[in-house]
């Protein structure tokens, strides 16, 4: 489940980035001269964006899992109540 959420979320991003970039917000300014050269540039563009952020939120992710699994080992190690493992008291 949580892999469909995230390529969802980098297929919404992506596609965000793609409408952004579409020559009509820029009245046509950068449109190419081949139409085919533009088409292979914007799908190549989309599908290599989809994987960025696909990538990108599994390691957000995989550092926030980290964070939160240091937090509780400190927090485990400090209601423990043995002298020495509190961060106050740690060399």
């Amino acid at each position: 489940m949580q892999r469909i959420i995230d390529l969802t979320l980098s297929v919404l991003a992506s596609a965000a980035g793609f409408l952004l970039s579409w020559p009509f917000w820029r009245n046509f300014e950068y449109w190419p001269e081949s139409h085919l050269a533009w088409q292979f540039y914007f799908s190549v563009g989309f599908v290599l964006a989809v994987y960025v952020f696909y990538i990108f939120i599994g390691s957000l992710r995989t550092l926030f899992q980290h964070d939160a699994l240091e937090h509780a080992a400190s927090a485990g190690a400090g209601s423990a109540g043995r002298p020495g493992t509190d961060e106050a008291n740690a060399p």
